[in-house]
This record gives C-alpha cells, sequence and structure tokens, in this order.
C-alpha cells in the first residue's frame, strides 16, 4: 500500500498546505480519505479523477470536505476527463448535508437535486458494519468531537492504516489501531491546552501515547497549525513512542511493502 499526503493541515490550510486529504493505492485501486480545501491540485499531481475508485469522508466539518465542490465541477465540465460517477461514501446524514450544500451552489442555474449526484454515487455508511470497496476493507470507530465523527481502520491485502481524523483523547482506540502498520493522528493542539480543547482534539504527545499502546509501526502526525516546531515535537513524541514518527507534509508518501514495512 501507498500513502501519499494531500493535506496535513487543521481547521484552515497552512502556507503551502491544504487541509486533510489523503490518497491510499493498493495494487490499481486507489481511494481518497476525506477532502479538505487545498487538497485537490495534490490530487491531481498523482492521480486523475476519472480513475479514482472511491472516496471516503470520516466527518462533515469543512475542513474535511469541501473540495467536493471544485470535485464535482471538474467531473462534470473538464473536457480530459472520461464521464463517471465516483463512489462518496459519506457518514450517516452526509447525504442531506450534500443536499443543502447543493441549494447553495446551485444558485438557479444547474438542478440542486442532481447536483452533487450526476457526478458522485453517494451512500451513506454503516458505521456498524464493514465497508468493502473493492480492494479494501473499512471498519469504522466512533471519535470524540463536536459531531459525530469516525476513525477509519482500512486495510488491503498488504497493510493496515488507521486514521483517527478529529478526535479527543479515548481509551478505546488503543485496541482500534492495534497493529497497524501506519497510524495517520491527528496533533491539533498544543501541549499546554486547555481540557475543553481537549475534548475534540489531540496534542502530538497524546498521539505518541496512542501509538505506543496500539503497538503500531510508524506514526504519521497530522491536522496541525503552522508554525510547527518539528525538532520539539519529534522529541516530545520520541518520550512515549520508541517507532518511526513522520509530520504530514503536501507530497509525503509513505510506501508500505508487502510486509507493512516503511520503504
Amino acid at each position: 500500500m501507498k500513502v501519499t499526503v494531500l493535506g496535513g493541515s487543521a481547521a484552515a490550510p497552512n502556507p503551502g498546505q491544504g487541509c486533510s486529504g489523503y490518497l491510499l493505492e493498493c495494487g490499481r485501486t486507489s481511494l481518497l480519505v476525506d477532502c479538505g480545501p487545498g487538497i485537490l491540485p495534490s490530487l491531481l499531481r498523482y492521480r486523475r479523477l476519472d480513475n479514482l475508485d472511491a472516496i471516503v469522508l470520516s466527518h462533515l466539518h469543512q475542513d474535511h470536505v469541501l473540495d467536493i465542490v471544485p470535485m464535482r465541477y471538474a467531473l462534470k465540465y473538464a473536457p480530459a476527463l472520461h464521464r463517471r460517477r465516483i463512489p462518496l461514501w459519506v457518514p450517516p446524514g452526509g447525504s442531506l448535508f450534500l443536499q443543502r450544500l447543493a441549494q447553495v451552489l446551485a444558485l438557479g442555474s444547474e438542478a440542486a437535486d442532481s447536483f452533487f449526484a450526476e457526478t458522485f454515487e453517494i451512500a451513506e455508511f454503516d458505521p456498524q458494519s464493514v465497508l468493502e470497496v473493492p480492494g479494501w476493507e473499512i471498519r469504522f470507530h466512533p471519535t470524540r468531537h463536536w459531531i459525530p465523527c469516525w476513525a477509519l481502520r482500512v486495510t488491503c491485502p498488504h497493510a493496515t492504516v488507521v486514521y483517527t481524523a478529529d478526535t479527543g483523547w479515548d481509551d478505546t482506540l488503543p485496541s482500534f489501531a492495534h497493529g497497524a502498520d501506519l497510524l495517520i493522528a491527528e496533533a491539533t493542539l498544543p501541549v499546554e491546552s486547555e481540557p475543553d480543547a481537549r475534548s475534540g482534539h489531540l496534542t502530538a504527545s497524546d498521539a505518541a501515547v496512542l501509538a505506543a499502546l496500539a503497538d503500531v509501526h510508524v506514526l504519521l502526525l497530522t491536522h496541525y497549525w503552522e508554525p510547527l516546531d518539528e525538532a520539539n515535537t519529534r522529541a516530545l513524541v520520541h518520550r512515549s513512542f520508541s517507532g518511526s514518527v513522520l509530520i504530514a507534509r503536501t507530497g509525503l508518501i509513505v510506501d508500505l511493502g508487502p510486509k507493512g514495512e516503511t520503504q
């Protein structure tokens, strides 16, 4: 499996980097996990939109979904693209969210009812069930956030990636992430954050503890604000986690070999 960071910023883009978006590739299949603002130009460097197999959204906050809008326009109007509807898996309530968003965006010049449906095959995933997308199995785990949000455990024949999405500390997360080859964990907050903020997000130190308890191979820190002191962040993480530590940057590629090694 190959994981490409398309964006790793928090609730707004950092300089030169969009919000949340990760391209997962296994063999000939591809999966886009989250589609935050600013990730589409990065995605297009690695994959044609009409060659994308599926999209999964962890939750409906704007920093995880908004590039669905320009993607829709590309799929409908870009002359070089083959016309096909991309499977778009959204969380419970996502269909209504897209309907309401379409009513705002259509502006009377396009049909709101089919605004997204003509370019995406929209379906809500069942968080209680395993989602089987050709080439992938995806399991879900509810997170501690201010709106319903789900962590994802994505497995292909050769590797497993766990993505925390947005979450505060949750004692059940280590078991959900256990043994993953790669843990993509949010690190939104500074260590000295107030308790109220920590109810919906993690610090880098929290992410390190999670990685250690889950016995993962590689930790990829994401969803952070600039400026970020990388040296200090790595030092904090290594107090709790002895494995490999990466920091999300646009274009970073993590290549997980057949046995789960990072190459």
